[in-house]
């Protein structure tokens, strides 16, 4: 059983990704994962994504293009305002204006980028460079 199914997604992106593999697959899949993907895809970490329905929960087969550098889930969720994207950027971040923290926010799961433009904040999931 999984304690959390989205560091596990990103842990096999990271090790596919360190073995130089061009393909790897995910299971279980769920809309959450698939909007972080989303948001990698858009950032040109990864290249695109499947969704296959196996009948038990659905495989993430996600195209790998080898610029992932470092990919991990944050624990624990810490909540995040407007004013503290910068913080969080030098804590999880090599540098400014490079990789993406993922966010859920009351709009949707979003890039920090996104969410400092719309003026929101949320929590933080997951960053990737």
């Amino acid at each position: 059983m999984l304690n959390d199914p989205l560091a596990n997604v990103l842990s096999v992106i990271k090790n596919a990704e360190d073995k130089g593999m061009r393909q790897c697959a995910v299971k279980p899949s769920s809309k959450l994962m698939a909007k972080v993907l989303d948001i990698m895809a858009a950032s040109r970490l990864i290249g695109s994504y499947e969704i296959i329905d196996d009948g038990r929960g659905g495989i993430l087969q996600v195209s790998l293009i080898g610029a992932i550098n470092d990919c991990r889930a944050i624990k624990p969720r810490f909540p995040v305002t407007l004013d503290d994207y910068e913080k969080f950027e030098k804590r999880f971040l090599p540098s400014k204006d490079f990789g993406v923290l993922i966010v859920s926010t009351p709009k949707g799961v979003m890039s920090h980028i996104e969410a400092k433009a719309k003026g929101i904040g949320g929590r933080l999931l997951a960053y990737c460079y």
